[in-house]
């Protein structure tokens, strides 16, 4: 007869409670996502010299599209008007805010890129909430943003307001979803979102392959964009939200523009001041904060 188990044998599994182990996957999910997200930022920056961001971005809405068109698997002809317009402005947005988010990491570096984008969700999460502490958050993130703004001969303004342009677009993002998801059941929006999204790009890639067909190196670094930055992230946050409560998921979330900046200074040598740095932790602070008051509110 086979011993039982002592605590210095058992295995892992029965040691640690089953919703244990099931929120310690999530948090390792999370982890994962928001590398692979920042990775892939990176790694499809490298094709820039090539593709441009407007190619990149094409290959990656291609790459976003085949994977939700398979899992949402949306019903189209039966989607009625009331439905559909919602789809159409989700598409353009999709498309835009990814457009312009790359566009601003080819100019002013991964870090800072997504550290404006991510003043959407923090707007949004202010707008939905009427506390003083508000009012403090709103203070910090301007704050962030007038420091990263801040005149000087290396700035390039053109590049911070393509930022705040994916910032804009990730905030009519969020909107848009919830509109989408309560006219239409499951993922069926959001694919066919992805999937309207990746026509319009169509064009674009058709124009690079006709123009100067792009060799399988920078073709690689845009697919692998598009399987890091969209396919993996959306992926894992499906596991992710079976496992972990939604106020530590919007919570983590908001270290995504710590993480964009670790990886463009390891990955790419995008290197950052201090006072960069200080407006990053601003921003990640008010928005940490502003998820945390709302979901508690």
């Amino acid at each position: 007869m086979r011993p039982a188990p002592t605590s210095a044998t058992a295995p892992m599994s029965a040691t640690v409670p089953a919703p244990v182990r099931g929120r310690l996957a999530g948090v390792a999910t999370m982890v994962g996502s928001g590398l692979s997200n920042q990775t892939g930022a990176a790694i499809g920056s490298l094709a820039f010299p090539v593709l441009g961001p407007v190619g990149v971005v094409a290959v990656r809405q291609y790459v976003a599209a085949l994977v939700l068109l398979a899992v949402g698997r949306p019903r189209l002809r039966a989607f009625t008007w009331r439905q559909w317009w919602p789809v159409l402005l989700l598409a353009v947005v999709f498309g835009t805010m990814n457009l312009s988010l790359y566009s601003a990491i080819d100019r002013i570096g991964l870090g800072l890129a997504v550290t404006l984008e991510f003043l959407g969700p923090l707007t949004v999460a202010l707008a939905a909430t009427r506390r003083r502490l508000d009012l403090c958050l709103a203070l910090i993130a301007v704050a962030g943003v007038v420091t990263l703004m801040r005149p000087r001969p290396s700035a390039d303004y053109v590049g911070m307001g393509l930022g705040l342009l994916a910032a804009a677009c990730w905030a009519s993002y969020i909107l848009l979803n919830r509109t989408v998801g309560r006219r239409i059941p499951g993922a069926q929006g959001a694919a066919a979102a992805a999937g309207v999204s990746a026509l319009l790009f169509l064009p674009v890639g058709v124009v690079l392959a006709l123009r100067q067909p792009p060799g399988a190196e920078a073709v690689g670094y845009a697919v692998a964009a598009g399987v890091l930055s969209s396919a993996v992230p959306y992926l894992a946050d499906l596991f992710t939200l079976r496992h972990v409560p939604a106020r530590a998921f919007g919570l983590f979330m908001s270290v995504n523009p710590v993480l964009a900046a670790v990886v463009g200074w390891i990955g790419l040598g995008q290197h950052l001041g201090w006072a960069e740095w200080a407006s990053i932790g601003g921003i990640v602070a008010a928005n940490t904060l502003s998820v945390a008051r709302v979901k508690h509110g």
